[in-house]
């Protein structure tokens, strides 16, 4: 895997946060990021905009598409920081990290909120997120 996209809810303070520590590691440049808040965005092709604020997606430079922490091994491996989610490699671990992560994400506004990060960028959500 030469790059992969990681598409990510820029209206979610986690993930804002976690974006920047992604771009603050990748020295390659092999990450490009896609804010799926963004006024501007289109899914891409066979990816409803439901799956992508459900889960976090990415995809790679042949085409194949990652989702949930699958998303997230592949980006901090590229990175050089694999050591960081080992664990989501243990195969008799993944179901219970996948549903950690699911619940995760069901809840990230809200969690971001306990981590004193703001749920909008500049204070004002224009973009309503269903599953809020």
């Amino acid at each position: 895997m030469d790059t992969l996209t990681l598409y990510y809810d820029g209206s979610c303070g986690f993930c804002r946060v976690e974006v920047s520590r992604l771009r603050g590691w990748d020295r390659a440049r092999r990450l490009a990021f896609v804010d799926i808040a963004a006024p501007d965005f289109v899914p891409p092709p066979g990816v409803s905009m439901h799956a992508l604020e459900t889960e976090m997606h990415a995809q790679s430079t042949d085409g194949r598409l990652l989702v949930g922490i699958d998303s997230l091994l592949a980006a901090y491996t590229l990175v050089g920081r694999g050591w960081m989610v080992a664990p989501l490699r243990v195969r008799w671990l993944r179901p219970l990290f996948a549903a950690l992560y699911r619940g995760f994400a069901r809840n990230r506004y809200r969690i971001s909120g306990w981590l004193g990060r703001p749920a909008c960028a500049d204070g004002v959500c224009a973009y309503k997120h269903p599953l809020r």
